[in-house]
């Protein structure tokens, strides 16, 4: 076995490692944000196993740690993404860097999600909307969603998914791209342009 398949290897392990300790606190999430997926579990860790599917080692690795210090803290990470997302909690970090870079990573990620939403309509557009979509009645914009998310990492986090992010922009790679390949293909289709099609079709 070569060092990439080991890498990737430890990244999958990881990334179950993850799985488990985040649906622990995603079952446990009160009321007061209650998530429809919460009922649909496989549905849940098909979607964050995509998500996690792109990250370094380095920065699945501080993520689980993560978990396991809010674990240890009885801090519920998903209850704060809620909570921040309806902006019922003061902001999870201070420092005025910190914050620009999460604007940044959320920045990138919009732009990728429009890149591939000229690509592929119909399969982009079962998403979430982009920004603006907060309004009463309305979904929680992907913007939204993901600055509540990334406020509930570490500053370690934060610095080691940033710098992906930006070596990927650089490299002209769209790490959202590699999101949904791994999600078209863990629900059965043969690649994005197979799911785009069969959405076109009616038959998915």
């Amino acid at each position: 076995m070569g060092p990439e398949a080991e890498t990737e290897g430890a990244g999958e392990e990881l990334i179950r490692e993850i799985l488990d300790r985040e649906q622990a606190m995603f079952v446990a999430v009160p009321s007061r944000y209650p998530a429809p997926c919460q009922s649909d579990l496989p549905s849940f860790r098909l979607h964050r196993a995509a998500q996690f599917s792109v990250w370094s080692t380095e920065a699945l690795r501080s993520y689980r740690d993560d978990l396991i210090r809010a674990e240890a803290e009885e801090r519920n990470l998903m209850t704060l993404k809620y909570a921040r997302m309806e902006n019922l909690v003061p902001a999870l970090h201070r420092d005025p860097g910190v914050k620009e870079r999460i604007l940044r990573i959320v920045a990138v990620q919009v732009g990728w999600q429009r890149e591939l939403a000229v690509r592929f309509p119909r399969l982009m557009g079962r998403g979430r909307p982009l920004e603006n979509g907060d309004a009463p009645g309305q979904a929680t914009s992907f913007s939204t969603y993901l600055k509540g998310e990334l406020e509930t990492y570490s500053e370690e986090t934060l610095f080691l998914l940033h710098r992906d992010v930006a070596e990927a922009e650089a490299e002209g790679r769209n790490l959202t791209e590699g999101v949904y390949r791994r999600l078209v293909r863990d629900m059965g289709y043969a690649s994005m342009e197979d799911a785009e099609e069969r959405i076109r079709q009616g038959k998915a």
